[in-house]
């Protein structure tokens, strides 16, 4: 059984290959973008709304089969392809250049494998089962989606802006820590759950902290 490392890449301006056209690639595609990359796409056929990205600029389109030499540059490459032959060649390819390479439903091609991801604002949480049950990480995804509900997103930005005006005070290590511990341990999630925001502003008022006004930050 494969042991992988739990890693989150920044990929944000880096040149990201997919061989795929269709729903599955689009979905990678979208997951790419979504993270900032430079996407260039290489199939013959490509569902509607690639086609309307490559129109918008979005993506570089090449709308040929793939061949040798397509991943030179690339920092990523997806292989989003149903042919058992440019599986294997796209994953040749990119371990001979040493590129991170998935080959999707196919971890023996894999040099990384994709997560089921919860998502909210800053916070991620990703689950693997290291190939051994999408089904159940998906599963997990959505208990763990019910317990980390959208207050969440909020709540990390409260915690991004006070953290950097904490690490603007001429605090000692063990001060500024013991700030953030008890900024943690407050249930400022549940507060914001419920709307109570009153007590998410004493909070701030405690530490002399900022606190937005509005809806959300």
């Amino acid at each position: 059984m494969a042991s992988y490392y739990p890693i989150f890449l920044k990929i944000e301006q880096k040149p990201c290959v997919v061989i795929g056209g269709g729903k599955v690639a689009e979905r990678k595609i979208e997951a790419l973008l979504k993270r900032g990359a430079k996407v260039k796409v290489i199939s013959p056929e490509v569902t509607e709304r690639i086609a309307s990205w490559a129109e918008e600029g979005r993506i570089t389109l090449e709308k040929r089969p793939y061949q040798r030499g397509d991943l030179e540059g690339a920092f990523l490459v997806i292989a989003a392809t149903n042919n058992p032959r440019v599986q294997e060649e796209v994953f040749a390819e990119a371990e001979e250049r040493q590129i991170f390479c998935n080959v999707v439903d196919k971890p023996e091609f894999c040099s990384f494998i994709v997560p089921s991801v919860v998502e909210r604002g800053r916070l991620q949480i990703a689950i693997s089962t290291s190939g051994a049950s999408p089904a159940l990480a998906r599963r997990l995804r959505e208990q763990l989606e019910e317990v980390f509900g959208p207050e969440y997103a909020e709540y990390l930005e409260l915690l991004a802006l006070w953290r950097q005006e904490i690490l603007s005070r001429d605090l000692s290590e063990k001060e500024r820590r013991q700030i953030f511990e008890q900024l943690v341990l407050a249930p400022v999630p549940l507060w914001l759950k419920r709307g109570e925001r009153e007590h998410v502003k004493a909070l701030a008022k405690t530490f002399d902290l900022p606190f937005p006004d509005g809806e959300n930050i």
